[in-house]
Order: C-alpha cells, then structure tokens, then sequence
C-alpha cells in the first residue's frame, strides 16, 4: 500500500506505479542490451577531442602575450576542462562506460581535472545523491549544506546573503564540491569526527595542490616572459568552466518545478517509487547537440537520474520514450532554456532567503511541459505484465 506520495504522483495506484517501474526497466534493459562499437567510438572520440583541445590550447597559451593566441588558447582550455568533468570524468566516475572494459576509460582507475578526488566524489554523489535525490534530510546535495532552496528548509538570517554568495559559490564551484564533500556541516552536528574530517582534507590537498601546480605553475613558467598571461589564461579558463557547470547542474535540481520530499517517503520504497522520484526530483534543458555534450548530457537531467550508469549519448534517444511515459501516466516532464530554468533557480534562491516561501518552491508540479495524462490508452505488454 502507497503510504507517501508527491504532489504531482498522488493519482497513481500502487499498480499504475508498478506498470510506470516496469516499462523505465525495459527501456533501461533495451538500451543496455544494444551497447556496442558505435556508443564505445563515441567516448574514445570524446576522449581524442578533449585531449587535442588541451593540447591546442596548452600549446597557443605558450605565447599567451600575443592577444589572439591569448584569447583563442582560453577558449580551447576552457572547452577542454569543460569536456573533460562533465561529458567525461561525471559520467566515467558513474560507471557508465565500464562495460567496455577499457581501464583507461573506468570509473575505478579514472582521476578527473577536479579539485574533488575521485573516490570521494562517488561516495557523495554517486550513493548518497543518487540514492535519496531530494530527500530532504538525506539528500545532501540540496542547497550543498549552505543554501535554502525549499521552503521546509528551517530559516536563518544568513540565507538573506544567498542570492550574493550564488555568485561566488558558481566562481569556485569545483572547490566547493571538494570543500562539501568533507561535510563540515557532520563534524558541527557530532556525527562525523575531526580525525575523520582532517583526514579527507589531507586527501583533498594532495590532489587539489597537483592541479594548482599544473595551471598555475607548471604551465605558467613553460609560457617564460608570458607567465603571468598564462596564469590568467588558465584561471579564466577554470572559471568559465565552474560557472558553465554551476548552471547546468543548478538548472537540473532547483528551478520551479522540481520536487523535494519527506523521508517518508523512502518507507517501503518500490522500484517505481523511486524511479517517479527521480522524475519528479529533475529538470532538463532543451538545445541542440553540440549544447547536450557540453553540458555532459546533464541537460538529460531527468533520463540521468532514471539511468545515472547508462551512457550518457544514450539519453537524447531515450527522452521521448521517458516523456511518452510521462504523458501516459499523468506527470510532467520539466524542460525548458538554459535561460528560463536559470532565472527561475535566480528566483528560487532570491525568494528563499528570506522567511516563509511558496508552494511553488516546494514541488508544485512545473509549467513547462505539463503532459496531460492520455485517456484510453492500452498499456505496453511489459507494464501489464507487471501489473
């Protein structure tokens, strides 16, 4: 029996959510048995791209004094560093492509261009977000510990600076993740130990001094009398690349429309329960498919959360399938701008900071795509099955 339900899935019965389970799984199972040659030239040729665009740009920045190499070698750098964490070292580390079994391209032996070591990464991320997605309470990736984004966040006057630190926290996104992933907000509350913390931080260290040398040392002196356009070269490039992934990943979790939830809600929790959860816990961004790679088909928020380990060039050709579900079943499929979501994420943030807030922040269920349920459809042979 269904004991919690969300806002936009209260419809449902508990045999509609079984079917809804049943036909995500032979959508997941379809793709998974046709991986092959083409999905495995795919990554390799993502991983040929990145690695020239580095090169390029490592290499033009060498005469960085000279204001087109300058300009056209940030450029490449920062669409390298912009490839290499989110269409590669995000979807590598969630083990998408360990079916090739390429230890080059493995989510155990794979260490990103990122502050975060990689191992610590997966544990916040890849159990802890992906497991209780907007669980408030369990879900720590909500508001990263130091934001209010739902209104049944408890206040506090220091969320009236929010809308202010967004801006730095997007500057230096990479190293606030590392910093998030210590969870100084555990040490505070007595559930984690200093010891414990000292001791992520010292890994933290020897991986985050490694990139520090390598842009703004290393490189920098390679450049001799252009050292210091260098330097700036290479910083301009990493901002680019935080900023450009703060949006994306903002525009996934907390514009209008998306769902937080009680932990109730994990109670007896069924594989279709989790799977409308992440449904309606996610929002996607529309563009082309030069926009989709570079936002790591993060943009696929919604299919990437149904799917986190299915490669991620397999999300385009799964979305219509997932919205036909939506459609069927009576839930929205949120999609919309980079522009639009980021201005509503603007909003969200600029509205919460202070006391009280609207049920829209809460989960209403989003405007954009609202996909009316179809009447007098007959199931798929799988999801009848299933119910």
């Amino acid at each position: 029996m269904r004991t919690t339900t969300g806002v936009a899935d209260a419809h449902l019965t508990e045999e509609q959510v079984d079917a809804l389970g049943a036909e995500l799984d032979a959508i997941r199972a379809s793709v998974v048995d046709s991986l092959g040659e083409a999905d495995a030239h795919y990554i390799r040729t993502v991983v040929r791209v990145q690695r020239g665009l580095e090169a390029g740009g490592r290499t033009l920045l060498l005469f960085s004094r000279v204001p087109a190499a300058w300009v056209a070698g940030t450029a490449a750098l920062s669409v390298a560093k912009i490839l290499e964490n989110m269409e590669l070292g995000h979807n590598i580390l969630h083990g998408q492509w360990d079916w090739m079994r390429d230890p080059d391209i493995h989510s155990t032996t794979w260490e990103w261009d990122h502050a975060s070591p990689s191992q610590m990464w997966k544990r916040s991320h890849n159990y802890e977000h992906h497991t209780f997605t907007n669980v408030r309470g369990k879900d720590r990736d909500l508001g990263y510990a130091i934001m209010r984004v739902t209104p049944e966040q408890p206040w506090h006057p220091a969320y009236l600076l929010q809308p202010i630190y967004n801006i730095g926290l997007s500057a230096f996104f990479e190293w606030a993740i590392a910093i998030y992933d210590i969870e100084f907000d555990r040490v505070q509350e007595g559930t984690k130990s200093w010891d414990d913390a000292k001791a992520e931080m010292k890994t933290i260290w020897r991986k985050a001094r490694t990139q520090l040398a390598k842009d703004y040392v290393l490189f920098p002196l390679l450049s001799g009398r252009g050292a210091v356009s260098t330097l700036t070269a290479n910083a301009a490039a990493a901002l680019v690349r935080n900023v450009w992934s703060h949006a994306v990943i903002f525009c996934g979790h907390f514009p209008d429309g998306v769902e937080t939830f009680d932990e109730a809600r994990l109670e007896n929790e069924s594989r279709g329960q989790w799977y409308i959860r992440q449904l309606l816990g996610s929002a996607n961004l529309t563009g082309g498919p030069l926009f989709h790679i570079m936002t790591g088909n993060l943009s696929h928020q919604i299919e990437h959360h149904l799917f986190p380990d299915v490669p991620s060039n397999r999300y385009a050709e799964i979305a219509p399938q997932v919205q036909d579900v939506c459609r069927r079943y009576g839930l929205p499929y949120s999609a919309g701008s980079l522009p639009r979501q980021y201005a509503t994420v603007l909003r969200r943030l600029a509205r919460l900071a202070f006391p009280g807030g609207h049920k829209r922040y809460g989960g209403s269920p989003a405007p954009v795509r609202r996909l009316r349920p179809r009447t007098g459809v007959r199931l798929p042979a799988v999801a009848r099955r299933a119910a």
